[in-house]
């Protein structure tokens, strides 16, 4: 992250439509991500993490841009991209997805929208699935249209962004179930709004269906949202960890399968629809993986932040995985990890060593999610 003084703005990597307001409430520093400027600094982590699970935060996070996939082969040119059997998925429902290429690696682990019949939206991580989508369309024979449409969703998540959207759109709002979409307008502008987020609280997705007014958008919620103690933030490190949610490229990539993760419920290997990496995938489970996900606790001083480097995994003097991401959890009191390991060593209580910047130091194989592993809070 660079300084936002410092910091040489130029026309390849776009703005959100909430970049000046971002600013103008405080943004110090920004990242890239899917080509994109993102907020990742309006002050102290902490206090952004104390904000979001206490009250509520509004993030910019224009940057999951959305594949809009249409045409009367829409569904099941949908289903070629993804292992997670989608046959039972309504219109107006919301999806967490796998995509994977020809030998079950994954390209991107984003939520899936249905519109429509022949409607989708994929809501993208980091990389670049606008492209292999419709490089895999060009050759598929199948009557689908591949776009990126003018849609940029912000995140307001916390235990009261609740009460914040029923200000803003009504009583019927609160209707809206975990994992459903609804369109609406806000003061003439169009929205859809999904019970979705990155953060493992209660919470909404708000995506502007017209990038000109994003600026009003945003001082319209944050007006709102002031008698509620609504702050601006930034997706959080912190939460998230403790969620046991995936950022891609650091806790996977395209040379990760779904079974290395723990997640063998996206993935259908029954049903008749073909989807690209089912072969891989099946040869995948019925040889078994060589490395699992596992969490761990890190006994060491608090770390100053989220690492910046995949940490090495020592076992007896050999290395045997690497730390993805870890943070201090002040709600915890312990720094956690998310870490990937020798399949011998995913046993919930081994012992293995962490080399930090500072040496090497004692950390435990443990569950996660480390925090509400039962996804009671978002799902309430």
């Amino acid at each position: 992250m660079t300084q936002v003084e410092n910091f040489g703005f130029g026309t390849q990597i776009r703005k959100s439509p909430y970049f000046d307001a971002t600013v103008r409430w405080g943004a110090k520093a920004f990242s890239v991500y899917n080509h994109m400027y993102i907020p990742r600094d309006f002050g102290d982590p902490e206090q952004n993490f104390w904000n979001l699970v206490n009250d509520a935060i509004l993030c910019d996070v224009a940057v999951e841009r959305q594949v809009e996939i249409t045409g009367s082969d829409a569904a099941k040119f949908t289903q070629m991209l993804t292992p997670r059997d989608l046959s039972s998925m309504s219109v107006g429902q919301c999806r967490y997805i796998l995509i994977t290429n020809s030998e079950g690696g994954i390209l991107n682990d984003p939520i899936l929208l249905r519109l429509a019949e022949n409607h989708f939206w994929i809501s993208l991580a980091d990389s670049d699935v606008l492209l292999w989508a419709q490089g895999v369309a060009v050759h598929s024979g199948l009557d689908v249209k591949i776009t990126e449409p003018d849609v940029s969703p912000l995140q307001l998540q916390g235990p009261k962004s609740g009460e914040i959207m029923r200000e803003l759109f009504g009583e019927s709002i609160l209707e809206l179930k975990y994992y459903w979409l609804r369109e609406v307008e806000l003061d003439g502008i169009p929205l859809v709004v999904s019970r979705t987020g990155w953060s493992s609280e209660l919470g909404y997705e708000l995506y502007l269906r017209d990038e000109s007014q994003g600026d009003a958008l945003w001082e319209r919620i944050m007006a709102v949202g002031q008698s509620f103690d609504l702050k601006p933030g930034h997706t959080s490190s912190i939460r998230r960890i403790e969620g046991g949610m995936l950022s891609y490229h650091a806790d996977a990539d395209i040379h990760t399968n779904p079974y290395e993760l723990g997640l063998d419920r996206l993935v259908n290997l029954d049903m008749k629809a073909e989807f690209i990496g089912k072969a891989a995938l099946r040869r995948i489970k019925d040889e078994g993986v060589n490395r699992k996900q596992v969490g761990l606790i890190i006994d060491c001083d608090p770390f100053a932040g989220p690492n910046t480097t995949f940490l090495t995994i020592n076992k007896g003097g050999d290395a045997i995985g690497k730390v993805t991401s870890a943070v201090y959890s002040p709600r915890l009191q312990h720094n956690i990890a998310l870490a990937m390991v020798d399949i011998a060593y995913d046993v919930i209580g081994t012992e293995v060593e962490v080399v930090t910047v500072s040496g090497p130091v004692r950390a435990t194989v443990t569950e996660r999610p480390f925090f509400d592993p039962k996804k009671q809070i978002v799902a309430a």
